[in-house]
Formats: C-alpha cells, sequence, structure tokens
C-alpha cells in the first residue's frame, strides 16, 4: 500500500474503493463459486478458481491507474472466492465430524502462512525488481499448486489410494444420509429458509469485516503509528500473522476435544465461539499500546482469536448441512461477510481521513479496533437464538 500508493497517488478513500470494489466481486464470485463447486464437484471447481485467481493476480502487474488496478481486484476476487466453498466442502467430503474443525484450521492457517510469506517473498521482490515482478511472481504460484490438486485429489469413492477401513472411518462419522457420493439440485431459496443458514449469515456477516480491516490495514497503522519501513521485511508483522496460524489450529482443535470428550458438536462449537469472543474484546486495549512490541502482542491476540473463531464458525456450516450443499452454504456466508467488507471499509477510510486531517490517525484506529473487539460478543447472542433447537438439516428437506 505504501509503494502504491505513491505510485498512483490514492487517498486512504481511494484505498477503501479498491478494496470495496474487491469485496464486491468477491461476494459475487462466492455466491457464483458456492452454486458450481456443489453441481461440479470439488475437483473442478477448485481447479476453476485457481486458474482465474493466479491469472488475474498476474495482471495486477500490467495496471496504470487506481481504476486498472480496481479491475484487477475484481478479477483476483472472483476467481479467490472459490477458495473457501471448495475448501470446506472436500473437509466435509473427507472428514468424520469430530476432526473436521482440526481440519478446518489446519487448511485455514494456510490463510496466515501466506501472508507470512508474503511478508518476506514481497519487499525482496520490491527491492531486487519492482512492484511489477511482486504480482508476476506471486501470481504466478497457484499453477503450481493446481499441478498437484489435479494429480492427487478426488473424494473419497473415486479415491484409489483409500484403503477399505479408511473409507469406513470417514463415512461411519459422517451423517448416514451422507455415505454416498449422491448429487441432489439445490434449491437456493430452501436454504434461505433455514435458521441455520442464517446463523451462518450472522457469523460470517459480521466478523469477516474485521479481518479485512486486519489483513488490509495492519501494515497502513504499524507504519503510520510506529514509523514502520514496509518496504524492508517486517518482524513485527510477521508475528502478528503468525499468530493466525496458531489461532486457526488452536481453534479447531480446541472444539474438536470438547467434541471427543462427549459434548454434542453444535453446544462444543458455540463453547469455542464464547470463549473467543470474550478473549476477542482485549484489542481495545490496543489504544494504549506505548511502543510497537506492546501492539504487536495485542493485536496478535486478537488475530489469533478470530481466526479460532472463523474456524469453528466454517466448521458449523458442515455440521449443519448435509455435505451436498454445504460449499452453496458457505458461499452464501461468504457472500454475506463480503457485503460486510464493502460497508466496513467506508467507515474506516471516512474516519481514518478525517483523524488523518486533523493530525491524530491513532485515534481513528482505537475507535476502530474497539468497534471491532464487542463485535464477536453480539454476533454470537444472534447465532444462538437461531440454533437452540440444535437440528441438522437433511437431504430430504432439500429436496
Amino acid at each position: 500500500k505504501p509503494v502504491l500508493e505513491k505510485e498512483f497517488n490514492w487517498t486512504e478513500t481511494d484505498y477503501a474503493y479498491i478494496i470495496m470494489a474487491f469485496t464486491a466481486a468477491y461476494a459475487i464470485g462466492l455466491i457464483s463459486f458456492g452454486w458450481l463447486i456443489d453441481k461440479w464437484g470439488t475437483k473442478l471447481g477448485y481447479s476453476i478458481s485457481i486458474t482465474v485467481w493466479s491469472v488475474a493476480g498476474m495482471l495486477h502487474a500490467v495496471v496504470r491507474s487506481v481504476f486498472g488496478f480496481s479491475l484487477a481486484r475484481v478479477g483476483l476476487a472472483l476467481g479467490e472466492a472459490g477458495n473457501f466453498p471448495a475448501a470446506m466442502k472436500a473437509v466435509s467430503e473427507w472428514f468424520p465430524k469430530k476432526e473436521r474443525a482440526l481440519a478446518t484450521g489446519i487448511f485455514n492457517s494456510g490463510t496466515s502462512i501466506g501472508v507470512v510469506l508474503a511478508l518476506l517473498v514481497t519487499p525482496w521482490i520490491l527491492t531486487n525488481y519492482g512492484w511489477h515482478e511482486v504480482f508476476w511472481i506471486t501470481g504466478s504460484f497457484g499453477f503450481i499448486w493446481l499441478i498437484f490438486w489435479l494429480f492427487f485429489y478426488d473424494i473419497p469413492a473415486k479415491q484409489k489410494r483409500l484403503t477399505v477401513q479408511e473409507y469406513k472411518y470417514i463415512t461411519e462419522g459422517q451423517d448416514e444420509e451422507n455415505a454416498d457420493e449422491q448429487k441432489i439440485a439445490v434449491k437456493w431459496k430452501k436454504l434461505f429458509t433455514f435458521k441455520q443458514t442464517w446463523a451462518f449469515i450472522v457469523g460470517k456477516g459480521l466478523i469477516d469485516p474485521i479481518f479485512w480491516f486486519f489483513l488490509f490495514w495492519l501494515p497502513s497503522y504499524f507504519a503510520s503509528t510506529f514509523s514502520l519501513d514496509l518496504t524492508k521485511p517486517s518482524v513485527e508483522l510477521m508475528i502478528v500473522y503468525g499468530a493466525t496460524t496458531v489461532g486457526s489450529i488452536g481453534g479447531g482443535f480446541f472444539s474438536s476435544w470438547l467434541i471427543k470428550r462427549g459434548m454434542p458438536v453444535l453446544k462444543a462449537r458455540k463453547g469455542a465461539l464464547l470463549l473467543f469472543a470474550l478473549l476477542e474484546i482485549s484489542i481495545i486495549l490496543a489504544q494504549f499500546a506505548t511502543n510497537v512490541w506492546m501492539a504487536v502482542a495485542l493485536i496478535s491476540v486478537a488475530v489469533a482469536v478470530h481466526q479460532a473463531w472463523a474456524t469453528n464458525v466454517f466448521t458449523m456450516a458442515s455440521d449443519m448441512f448435509p455435505k451436498e450443499v454445504v460449499s452453496s452454504v458457505v458461499g452464501i456466508g461468504g457472500m454475506a461477510g463480503a457485503v460486510g467488507g464493502i460497508l466496513f471499509p467506508i467507515l474506516v477510510g471516512v474516519l481514518l481521513d478525517k483523524y488523518k486531517a486533523i493530525g491524530n490517525l491513532e485515534a481513528g484506529y482505537n475507535i476502530l479496533f474497539t468497534v471491532c473487539g464487542f463485535t464477536y460478543l453480539f454476533a454470537l447472542t444472534i447465532i444462538h437464538l437461531l440454533t437452540r433447537k440444535n437440528q441438522h438439516v437433511n437431504l430430504n428437506q432439500l429436496r
């Protein structure tokens, strides 16, 4: 951001509009890929997603204006949108319920690992080559992953590397009606009639914008508040984003552990969400940080807890719905999160521009941290009210 805002002469509000363009396209892509992946299958759907994602990432290198950069972000968002619907469907296909949260936490930690690697790779490419090469090189990485995906992945019923015992273990830990790989026509209108769908929508719609804020504005926060040089590898940011890996895996492990100890599945998920919502309030203490390492510690806890929360919300989709429609539900919830991601940057951009104008940008960030801290408890309250009866949607209800 600091490099490109000089290149294109954009303001904080311009940057907010760029993020809005990305998240608007992401919302459209999520609901589209959610439907396509349930219709075409995980292997083909994910392959298309990664191809579009990687090509669009590389095309950032050819833009010459704010408008062009926004268009590149739109293409990137459309491709990237297939990631979580496909990944969650794959988890629902391959794991029994008691292991899904941990599996989700492990794959979700890849998001964090990627950011940490970017903090190492991007400054090096930027220093030795230029910002154009940053996009050419990082965008091409997706094609390496695609080769392995096409070679190794298939659903359990078609996977030749799977033993009879392994297949039995997977399917016995899933819902009995989902033991075979049958396909159904997803009735979108019907999905919106279930409280479970709306619980997932709330969990994503209110909380995803906060992670977008952490992802897009934290580097700028550290640069403006603590004079961090973002043209060099940043240990501070690597620690912050590295903490999200711990949160993803730890959050998944915690609710899986509760289930293995005999707690009902949905109760274990909501118990984990309550703990993480209470811990997230600690982010409001960031406004009292007097040095960069105190801020790193507080924000690291906050982003780790966020990922722990996100892991369990994602897993709730596969808990409450049959795997045949998990991708669609994740797409719908993801779209809600993206819509929130469109609206929240407007507040962020306007607020930060206002406080920057009066020479007190830190105060703007402090207000945002306070809002972020209390949103999780609010979201959990709504989720709990919508899922009190603990009902699982079955295939017959969707026909």
